[in-house]
């Protein structure tokens, strides 16, 4: 039987956690009470709080810990790898504060996509991102502090723990689709060779595009892991030059490296490898004066790549990929990587794009598996967007030997 799991610490939440459960058991469900405080529990609980330390790299002498930062630093990993061992998991929300919202997000960012998660937090109305990384966890900010109930705190947490039950009682019909799925990465400058890709194999492919902002590349890798893509058409891979130069968009420092670790067939190109991003112009550092910025909007910079930056970044893409022995095919759009790397455009730079070009082919170790192809048309060309499609069904059919 599936059931609904309910966490915090129950040392300094146990009035909220009880609450969340009496709510979730009175909508039929099936819950859980799960323990991840340090302390003494103020109220019974289904699974006590050294049963999910036994999972942490110290077992349960994390308990024991008299620093509170590495005992919440051990519950974190170790709830981080009991949640995924639940194999009853309906859905799982909880409730706390800063270490509480650490503890809990930590193991429901383990969990697959589309799995109900809710976090009841006094962090959430704030940056969120530590917590929710490239997952869909729900964070309801909990606008008094939790610390015992109140007429409005009652009132979240019967909103929290009713979202919850929607979410678990009506989940999303299974409509079977049974076209492969393909992880696209797109920007608003690559927005129309994206676009007409994925226009062109919709019919028989599930595109799922990405926004390139960092977390959407990671997002489309994790996807990647869990054997949710057949293959990569990563048109735009702007998070790197961020990573490499210090922009606000910035991959991991393990990008592409899902696409050594499983070999699924990835197409790519250099897409808005002309820019790095920051936020307002007052936001950019001092050492970037001087140079060229364009205003993509009021709360976004772009700086224009230089020919040195362009070199780096063309070399770790070509390193990364010469690690990968499934099919890789890099694109090379020689009129241009971006809307506005064009000719007139106010990133036209040919000696910057050429360096960046020169540096992934000579870094990209050749094999029968592993090419680059350079194309005669800017990454927005329909001929472009025409021939990574090309590429993808030469590879899909197989016909690509």
């Amino acid at each position: 039987m599936k059931r609904v799991y309910v966490a915090g610490a129950a040392d300094t939440k146990g009035e909220e956690i009880a609450f969340l459960a009496r709510l979730l058991r009175d909508r039929g469900l099936a819950v859980v009470t799960v323990d991840l405080g340090t302390g003494t529990p103020s109220i019974e609980v289904d699974i006590a709080n050294r049963e999910v330390a036994a999972f942490a790299p110290d077992g349960d002498e994390t308990l024991a810990l008299r620093d509170r930062g590495r005992a919440v630093a051990g519950m974190m990993r170790a709830f981080e790898a009991f949640l995924p061992s639940r194999h009853d998991l309906a859905g799982v929300i909880a409730v706390g504060g800063g270490a509480g919202t650490a503890m809990a997000t930590a193991g429901m960012r383990a969990l697959p996509l589309g799995l109900p998660k809710v976090m009841v937090s006094t962090l959430a109305s704030g940056d969120t991102a530590p917590y929710v990384g490239v997952s869909d966890i729900v964070m309801v900010p909990s606008i008094t502090d939790i610390a015992g109930l109140n007429r409005l705190s009652r009132r979240i947490l019967t909103n929290a723990a009713e979202a919850l039950a929607g979410m678990v009682a009506h989940p999303p019909q299974d409509e079977a689709d049974k076209r492969p799925a393909l992880g696209l990465t797109m920007f608003g400058v690559t927005t129309t060779c994206v676009t007409a890709i994925a226009d062109a194999l919709r019919a028989d492919h599930d595109c799922m595009v990405f926004h390139a902002t960092g977390t959407g590349g990671r997002a489309m890798e994790k996807l990647a892991v869990s054997g949710m893509l057949e293959g990569f058409i990563d048109i735009t891979t702007t998070e790197i030059c961020d990573l490499l130069v210090g922009g606000v968009l910035a991959a991991a420092e393990d990008r592409l490296d899902v696409v050594a670790s499983t070999s699924l067939p990835w197409i790519g190109s250099l897409g808005a490898c002309d820019m790095v991003n920051f936020w307002a112009p007052s936001t950019i550092p001092d050492k970037f004066s001087g140079r060229t910025f364009y205003e993509h909007n009021s709360n976004v910079t772009l700086m224009r790549t230089t020919k040195e930056e362009c070199a780096e970044i063309g070399r770790w893409i070509g390193t990364k990929l010469s690690r990968c022995e499934g099919p890789v095919r890099l694109l090379i759009p020689e009129k241009g990587v971006s809307a506005i790397d064009i000719e007139g455009g106010p990133f036209h730079d040919p000696e910057a794009d050429a360096a960046l070009f020169e540096a992934v082919e000579a870094a990209i170790a050749p094999s029968a598996n592993r090419r680059v192809i350079r194309l005669p048309y800017h990454i927005n060309d329909r001929e472009f967007s025409a021939a990574a499609v090309e590429e993808w069904r030469r590879i899909a059919t197989g016909k690509d030997a």
